[in-house]
């Protein structure tokens, strides 16, 4: 695959709230031709064509470190610009998670710009789900052209459970069958389970349909 960038001026916020894993997702998005600030100023969201929500860890640390942004982040959703979450990311998007119930912890709200919440993986599997995992696209969206039946990699232990099934993009088999994409009715705010950094070519034809998306917007 011809791996030089594509001939556009797409500017893509890195959300750093402590918990992403930036280095990586930088150099993907860079590959799939953005070009990508590492920021957690609202007013950086506000300029640029598009926002990535990265994360690796826990849900409720993933809120309270994103705690003062979440307005920032909420407005830049509602005014129907591109918002897209990996992995944490993208279950920080939804309403809430079993995670923090799970750990004792009590319920804690997430962005709610996909309504529905997260749930452990109860099969008789190992958890995490971890590895490679085959892609089965649901319905079109722009960010998963040409993905069906590829492969992409996965760490988690909680899945999305959105509560309109309209809004699962792609699923995956884990002895369940689970979102690994999910996006909000308008098409603007969506996330991957998966990290497209770490996934190969399926990965860049993600990241690069995001930078398309973000260029047509």
């Amino acid at each position: 695959m011809d791996e030089s960038p594509p001939d556009r001026d797409v500017s893509v916020a890195l959300v750093d709230y402590g918990l992403g894993n930036l280095r990586s997702a930088t150099r993907g998005l860079e590959r799939a031709g953005a070009t990508v600030e590492i920021t957690d100023d609202p007013e950086a969201f506000a300029a640029a064509d598009g926002v990535v929500l990265p994360g690796v860890g826990a849900f409720r640390e993933g809120m309270e470190n994103a705690g003062p942004l979440r307005e920032a982040l909420t407005d830049h959703a509602e005014a129907g610009r591109p918002l897209f979450g990996i992995c944490l990311g993208m279950q920080m998007l939804l309403t809430t998670s079993e995670e923090a119930d799970h750990e004792g912890e009590g319920e804690v709200t997430g962005l709610d710009l996909i309504s529905g919440t997260n749930v452990r993986f109860e099969v008789d599997r190992k958890v995490p789900h971890m590895g490679w995992n085959e892609l089965e696209v649901e319905r079109e969206h722009p960010l998963v052209k040409g993905v069906d039946g590829e492969y992409a990699y996965f760490v988690h232990s909680y899945y999305a459970e959105p509560d309109d099934a309209d809004a699962v993009v792609a699923t995956a088999d884990y002895g369940v069958d689970f979102p690994a994409v999910v996006a909000n009715e308008a098409g603007n705010v969506f996330g991957t389970q998966f990290h497209p950094e770490k996934s190969g070519e399926t990965g860049l034809t993600i990241l690069r349909n995001f930078v398309d998306y973000c260029a047509e917007r």
